[in-house]
Formats: structure tokens, C-alpha cells, sequence
């Protein structure tokens, strides 16, 4: 029998002739890759989702993010609009569908600011990311996209999604990663809401600090050498992050482009005070003191980020377990620093004799303020397809922490004089 003539099959996906997407199209491309998911082995992937419509998607999802700002500025109207906030998802499509499904699709009335970090561990990352781009596309300022420190060659490469995208498209899976690759180096990095809410991935940032030395009478030509000025740290402001280059494919963790890393890598602490963030060898860790001033300084409400699972807080000490898919941080005078992770039972693949079984969660932010955060909590969609895991899940750490950056390849980047990573494990 031929795949034509299997009962309930659907056709393969097809890019629109205007080249406009509907909400009818992104919600078929969503059920075409769940039905994917549960009846083709992954190589057949193309066979419903073809290279040229890949193509397509990406292209036009990567020229709206790229002329997006790095922290871009949500408006929420009309009068009764909410805003939900999601956190991880890390692959695990079915959990992602249901959460849109509960939460209400996109609308007119209803932005959406996903934190980042779409793609590895899950098995499904590649679907879970162009499914993410189909709603940019088709509603780019109601779907706000920000990078996650997954959506980078290095963490990529370890736990899986480089190797998913070349199962699923073989021959051609170098061509679709490296889209994939440029469309990350688009995403901005944070976002700010109403006013009243900051959001990004990891989370705060340093103000990066550059001393011009002296040029040299009569050597016009002279290169200069920029030196950071790293002798203290201190928390950096909208300006810098707006100037921040974020189209790099792995975040620098030394040089001057400091900023994507620590917006993308950073975790808070309960330990006051502004520091490098050594147990994950890149970004900091910020303490209830600084949440209170960059929420003072910048008059906002809350901060809201991601980036911690279950198997990442049990090792954090003072703070409390992702049991429930969200914790409150730090509650200071100005407002709270909130994590989200929507990736329930997480991670995908456990090698521990007992699993995490963890809620996942999101937030609405509702008017007229938006800084009164309501929490969803929901289970994960069971079962899951049977399917392969795409990293060795047993060797590798669960954690993002514990990563030992200082050990890769460094390639000096001649265009602005600083280093930048070159991650090969």
C-alpha cells in the first residue's frame, strides 16, 4: 500500500501562493506534525513537511525577526488584551500544543512572548520550532519570539537537535540545520511589557565597560587594542542591551560581547551582589539586591525568565524546586523575579531511576497593569509517541550547569577585536 493510499494520511504541507499564512494553515501544519509525531518514522518527515516549504517558512520568519530590536517593546491593546508568557519547551510538541490549545491561540487580544529555548533534549525540537515560526509569521506583533541559550551551535551540537534535524532530512539535514542556525542568531533577547515587565531567557546583564586607550602621535593607522574593565561588575541598562550584538551563533563568554551570554545564561541567587556565574562557566548570578535595582531603575513590576528545569534547581540551594513549573524568586520592594519552565515531566529522557514528573506552567499578565501574574499549571500529554532520543541522555549531564566552556576552541574575531567561542564537544 502505497503512502497515498494509507487511510488518514494528510498531504503534504504546501507554502501558500501569496505567501500569506492563515490561521487554517498553521493550525493544519499543527496537526500535520502531530500526526508525524505518532504514525512516520522520522526520516519520512520530509515526505509532509518538504524542504522548499521548510524553506520558505524560515526565510520569511528569519527577515521579521532579524529587523526586530534586541529587546523588543509590547504593547498590549486593545483595552482587554493579556499577555501569556511561556517558558522552556525544549521539544516536547504535544505539551506545547496543549498549552496553546488551553491558554487560547494568538489573537487579536492575546499576545504571546515565548522565553526561549525551543529546541534539544525533546524529540520533536525541530517540529516545536517551526510551528513557533508559523504563528510569527502569521501574527509578527501579536507572537514574539526570544532566544533561549539552546538556540545556539554549541548546546545544539550536545543535546540533540543537530542530530534530530539530520535523521529527519538526511542528505539535506546540513542545509536545514544551518537555517535553523541563522534564524536563531535573529531572535531578540528580552522583551519589556506594558511597561511593567521584563522578560528574557536568563535574565540580567552586566554593564560592559570599555576603555579606549590613547592613540599613538603619528600612527594614524594604529590598531587599537579594546581592554574590558573587569575589575567590579555592575548591572547594565537598556541601552547597552539595545546595542548588544545578538547574531552570533554561540553567545561570547569573554571579550566585549558579554551581553547575549548573560541575558541568555544567567541565574538569581538568594546571595546578594552581582557575580560570575562559575558553576555554568558563562553569564552571572544576581542576588534579591540587583533584582531591586534594575526593577527601581527601569520603574518596572516584575522580571520574568526561564532557564532553570527541574534537574537544574534541585542544585541550586535557597531556591526553591520547579515541582510546580514556576517559583517566585525574589520578592523585594519594587516587585518579584518570577521563573517559568513549560516543559512538564522534563527532561524527555531520563536516566534516573526516578523521574522528575514536574508540572509545566505559563503566566497571563492581565489588564490594566500587567504586573499581577496568573499562573497556569498543567501535566504532560501522555503517552508520548515511542521515538529515539537524539543525545546519549545516559553520559550526558541533565543540567545546563557544570559546563566547562574554557575547555573549547577559541576563534578570534577580527571585526570587533574579541573573542568568541567555537564549541566542539
Amino acid at each position: 500500500m502505497s503512502d497515498a493510499e494509507i487511510p488518514g494520511i494528510p498531504e503534504a504541507v504546501t507554502w501558500p501562493t501569496d505567501g500569506i499564512l492563515t490561521l487554517e494553515w498553521v493550525d493544519r501544519l499543527m496537526a500535520v506534525f502531530d500526526w508525524c509525531s505518532r504514525n512516520l518514522p522520522p526520516s519520512d518527515f520530509p515526505s509532509l513537511m518538504p524542504v522548499p516549504v521548510f524553506d520558505c517558512l524560515v526565510l520569511t520568519a528569519s527577515k521579521i525577526l532579524h529587523k526586530e530590536a534586541n529587546c523588543v517593546r509590547i504593547d498590549p491593546s486593545p483595552l482587554d488584551s493579556t499577555v501569556v508568557v511561556v517558558g522552556d519547551v525544549h521539544g516536547q510538541l504535544h505539551d506545547l500544543i496543549f498549552l496553546l490549545r488551553d491558554s487560547g491561540f494568538p489573537a487579536h487580544n492575546r499576545f504571546y512572548v515565548f522565553n526561549g529555548d525551543y529546541v534539544d533534549r525533546g524529540a520533536w525540537g525541530l517540529e516545536t520550532f517551526l510551528l513557533l515560526l508559523a504563528w510569527k509569521v502569521f501574527m509578527p506583533d501579536r507572537v514574539f519570539l526570544l532566544r533561549g541559550n539552546h538556540e545556539s551551535k554549541y548546546c545544539t551540537s550536545v543535546y540533540g537537535f543537530e542530530k534530530e534535524v539530520m535523521t529527519k532530512y538526511g542528505d539535506k539535514g546540513k542545509h536545514v540545520y544551518r537555517k535553523c542556525l541563522g534564524c536563531f542568531e535573529g531572535l531578540p533577547l528580552a522583551s519589556i511589557i506594558a511597561d511593567r515587565v521584563y522578560t528574557a531567557h536568563g535574565g540580567l546583564f552586566r554593564s560592559v565597560v570599555v576603555k579606549l586607550p590613547k592613540r599613538t602621535k603619528g600612527k594614524k593607522n594604529r590598531r587599537i587594542s579594546f581592554n574590558q574593565e573587569m575589575k567590579s561588575l555592575s548591572l547594565g541598562c537598556l541601552e547597552e542591551l539595545s546595542k548588544a550584538r545578538r547574531s552570533v551563533l554561540d553567545p561570547p563568554w569573554e571579550g566585549l560581547n558579554l551581553i547575549p551570554g548573560d541575558v541568555l545564561w544567567s541565574d538569581p541567587s538568594m546571595s546578594p551582589g552581582l557575580s560570575p556565574n562559575k558553576e555554568r562557566g558563562i553569564g552571572l548570578l544576581w542576588g534579591p539586591d540587583c533584582t531591586e535595582d534594575f526593577l527601581k531603575k527601569l520603574h518596572l513590576k516584575l522580571i520574568i525568565r526561564s532557564h532553570e528545569g527541574p534537574d537544574a534547581r534541585e542544585k541550586r540551594p535557597g531556591l526553591a524546586g520547579m515541582k510546580e513549573g514556576y517559583t517566585i524568586d525574589h520578592v523585594v520592594e519594587s516587585g518579584k523575579l518570577i521563573t517559568v519552565f513549560s516543559a512538564p515531566d522534563y527532561p524527555q529522557f531520563q536516566a534516573a531511576e526516578e523521574r522528575y514528573r514536574n508540572k509545566g506552567a505559563y503566566i497571563v499578565l492581565e489588564p490594566p497593569d500587567f504586573d499581577n501574574p496568573v499562573f497556569h499549571t498543567f501535566e504532560a500529554m501522555t503517552p508520548r509517541p515511542k521515538v529515539n532520543p537524539y543525545y546519549d541522555y545516559e553520559d550526558v549531564i541533565d543540567s545546563d550547569e557544570e559546563l566547562d566552556f574554557s575547555r573549547n576552541d577559541v576563534v578570534h574575531s577580527a571585526d570587533e577585536g574579541q573573542s568568541a567561542p567555537d564549541f566542539h564537544i
